[in-house]
């Protein structure tokens, strides 16, 4: 049943106290949903700025015979084929969002911390099980396993978490990219899992393990497969396990490769692998990229490899990464960080940079500091939880142009946002569900909720959830359904009726 809690509940109700980290398929378990409150339909939104998917026509020319063939049957909205979706801003364009949404259908998960990627009417979920890493491809709509791929996998974490796939698929056309916690980057065909070619970048470019192994998504840019490896020269394999502070890279920080063969095209910066994704984007007539590695953010042309500039941003402590994808809105581009210096809006144009403003380092209080949760831009101003720890951790709006502060809701634990249709989709940690309206004047709830199981176990007052911390993806949408994640569960719930 869905337990529904009001306008008036305090969010400091699913408040407990932990710590740290990132943001990620067993037997199928299809069962019929439990009955939830009838939905009401959530008053459309005037329109935002949010990057709209090339036209069905676009892709198709681009792909060519790389199309894959489209099953599902729900053709409103747009396929989500990466960590947080086409435009990589946790930001969808869909519309008709009805609360609360309808559980579909859930699914037991492996070892893991990522959450899928959706296209052409199928899921692709990354998970751990035993020695074996495993790709399983599910039909979207009813959860029903296609096909999978598996291959071993080596990987003990340094600071006891588990040590399943931090990264999500990432589909383009008829193929689905992969890469491991161990560094273990595999391309498949997307319609039936057939191999196609394959890197162990770790032992390839002489990575020594990061903190929490592999958890930078790769990025599809035109012909290109750019990925953030962070290798170091010979003299670093030798470092103690943990002793980052002893590692120097050696030209592979970021590497591109060929889509379709795996060729290397090129290898750039001596930056060190973080926990944030590369983002792409058009400015001024030419196309960017930005990858916040391990010291900080880099700017290059992702054709060619040139790098513009490389901007440090990182807290002095050794055991501290950069995990929050950069965020780009015109020629500007937001970082932020939870261990130290926070966050920063650079201003960029060919070979340089402008620091248009930045949390000020001799002041303990910051502006911003997002963990793995990415911040959003709506409109002029920027939605993120902001927070090292569990009990500290809040949700903050600011003015994108200088940083103002706008507003500061305390005891939401870390959480991860999706924006639709006016409102956002916020995941706390503990697998609450809220429904926020976008309003830079106040934090403005609509409703939240929690997912839980049919029966109440013996001994227990109330079902339990059926989302486990930790609960550290940020929440998908595909074609009107809304895909959420927890420590050991999958749910499918329909947000956007079909018309």
């Amino acid at each position: 049943m869905l337990r529904l809690i009001t306008n008036g509940a305090s969010p400091g109700a699913w408040t407990a106290g932990f710590l740290l980290l990132l943001s990620a398929c067993a037997s199928h378990a299809a069962d019929e949903p439990a009955p939830v409150a009838e939905a009401a339909p959530v008053a459309e939104a005037a329109p935002v700025a949010v990057t709209q998917p090339p036209s069905p026509a676009a892709v198709a020319a681009i792909m060519g015979n790389d199309r894959l063939p489209d099953i599902g049957t729900r053709k409103q909205g747009i396929d989500w084929p990466s960590f947080l979706g086409p435009s990589r801003d946790s930001k969808s364009p869909e519309k008709g969002i009805q609360w609360p949404p309808k559980l579909l259908w859930s699914r037991d998960l492996g070892v893991s911390y990522d959450i899928g990627s959706i296209a052409a009417g199928r899921y692709y979920q990354y998970d751990r099980f035993d020695d074996i890493c495993r790709l399983d491809c599910l039909n979207a709509e009813t959860g029903e396993e296609l096909w999978k791929f598996e291959h071993p996998v080596s990987y003990d974490d340094l600071y006891g978490y588990n040590g399943g796939p931090r990264c999500s698929p990432v589909i383009d056309g008829n193929r689905v990219y992969i890469f491991g916690v161990a560094g273990m980057l595999h391309c498949l065909q997307a319609s039936d899992g057939k191999l196609l070619w394959k890197h162990d970048t770790n032992k390839e470019f002489g990575v020594v393990q990061n903190f929490f192994g592999v958890g930078s998504t790769p990025m599809i840019e035109g012909d290109l497969l750019l990925v953030m490896i962070g290798g170091s020269d010979a003299l670093s394999q030798a470092a103690p396990p943990g002793q980052l502070d002893r590692v120097e890279g050696n030209g592979s920080g970021i590497v591109a490769f060929d889509k379709r063969t795996g060729e290397i095209k090129y290898k750039i910066t001596d930056e060190l692998a973080s926990y944030s994704c590369i983002q792409t984007a058009a400015i001024a007539g030419r196309r960017w990229g930005f990858a916040f590695c391990r010291g900080g953010l880099v700017g290059f042309e992702p054709q060619t490899g040139k790098v513009d500039f490389e901007f440090p941003w990182r807290a002095r402590i050794m055991e501290s990464v950069n995990a929050a994808t950069p965020v780009v809105v015109g020629n500007q581009v937001l970082i932020s960080e939870t261990y130290g210096p926070g966050a920063a809006l650079l201003s960029v144009a060919p070979g340089e940079f402008k620091e248009v403003w930045a949390d000020d380092p001799r002041e303990r209080e910051k502006k911003l500091q997002t963990h793995w949760n990415t911040p959003i831009e709506v409109d002029g101003y920027v939605y993120g939880s902001s927070g090292r720890h569990t009990e500290n951790a809040e949700l903050r709006c600011l003015d994108w142009k200088t940083g103002e502060v706008k507003w500061t809701q305390p005891a939401t634990t870390r959480t991860s946002l999706l924006y639709v249709d006016g409102h956002f989709i916020n995941q706390g940690e503990y697998g609450n569900l809220q429904l926020l309206k976008v309003n830079p004047e106040k934090y403005e709830l609509v409703n939240e909720l929690i997912l839980r199981e049919e029966k109440v176990q013996p001994g227990f007052a109330e079902a339990m959830p059926l989302l486990r911390y930790p609960c550290w993806s940020a929440p998908v949408l595909s074609h009107g359904l809304l895909y959420v994640r927890g420590k050991d569960k999958l749910l499918c719930l329909e947000l956007i009726p079909e018309k």
